[in-house]
């Protein structure tokens, strides 16, 4: 079993009109500093404030009446942990979200907020996987993987699919796309979109320098994890390995996996509040990272880059203007 083109298809017609068809925003002066052109999808202004939503719609779009009265179950560091709780309040199923006691707390309070439970944990001492199963087992909810979840990715690769038909509105064609990894499931399936509608395009995927864990699986052809002792401010990218799911698929249509350093995602950051007016968060701007600091030239071509989310603390935001970090 796989991810197709036609499940993304199916995908975008359950969570037509729930969730936002993001637009593209193209920036002059970033333009002119890359030498080429740069289309940017701001998942920023999706509902949640993440692309999270998307595919959290599209998998509880398919519960049972008896799976929606009993409820869903969820694990996250705050993105997946906000679409699912939304998703579920607009389906009327109770949600519980089993989240690191470090995520960032604005995304916590937002999680809350839209009325899931939260259980907090310890990334580095527990086994969030066990939490959630354990959950799952003693209320008979639904999991609500992250990313290991093929109506995940296809949910995910609608961001793709809608990228790839905006370009082609512009009159542009798409010569490189790039997309941040952390599980893998945007990855997944924005590439399988992309490489379907445009074969010729390059699409990379891009995650967190001490958080390689996709590059160095590529480069070895084998499933990697993290070092326990990593530590980035990409909070949203700190799957501590590739999805089992998500790998084979990226392996086959990503042409590469590029990394980031902190310093570079904190300055794309600030050059995306300065120069385009949007607020990114770290995970959410490691593939403009990577083409600012240089890791793919543009010259005379056209990038499709995604911004995959904008829950991002105040005070760390502050800290990250301020040069700071």
């Amino acid at each position: 079993m796989t991810v197709t083109f036609a499940d993304i298809e199916a995908a975008a017609r359950a969570i037509e009109g729930l969730a936002v068809a993001t637009p593209v925003v193209e920036s002059p002066a970033l333009n002119d500093r890359l030498g080429g052109r740069v289309l940017l999808k701001p998942e920023t202004l999706q509902r949640g404030g993440a692309f999270k939503f998307r595919g959290a719609m599209n998998k509880l779009s398919k519960l049972s009446d008896q799976q929606r009265q009993r409820g869903v179950v969820a694990c996250s560091s705050g993105n997946h942990a906000q679409g699912v709780a939304l998703a579920a309040r607009m389906v009327g199923a109770p949600a519980v979200v089993v989240m690191p006691q470090d995520a960032p707390a604005m995304k916590i309070a937002n999680t809350r907020d839209y009325g899931a439970e939260v259980i907090l944990y310890d990334r580095y001492t527990d086994n969030r996987e066990a939490i959630t199963e354990g959950v799952a087992a003693d209320r008979g909810m639904t999991i609500v993987w992250p990313f290991d979840d093929y109506d995940i990715v296809a949910g995910q690769g609608t961001v793709g699919l809608e990228l790839e038909a905006q370009a082609r509105g512009l009159g542009a064609r798409l010569d490189l796309a790039l997309t941040p990894v952390g599980g893998g499931g945007l990855a997944a399936g924005v590439s399988t979109a992309i490489k379907h509608l445009s074969p010729s395009t390059e699409v990379y995927g891009v995650e967190p320098a001490a958080f390689d864990d996709t590059a160095r699986s590529f480069a070895t052809g084998e499933r990697q994890s993290i070092d326990p002792a990593a530590r980035s401010i990409c909070d949203a990218l700190l799957s501590p390995a590739p999805g089992r799911l998500t790998l084979p698929l990226n392996m086959a249509n990503l042409s590469g996996v590029l990394t980031v350093t902190d310093a570079e995602v904190a300055e794309a950051m600030r050059f995306a509040f300065t120069w385009l007016k949007l607020v990114v968060e770290p995970g959410g701007c490691v593939a403009l990272a990577a083409l600012l600091a240089g890791k793919v030239k543009l010259e005379g071509r056209t990038a499709g880059v995604v911004l995959s989310g904008g829950n991002v603390d105040p005070d760390l935001f502050a800290q990250v203007l301020a040069g700071e970090i």
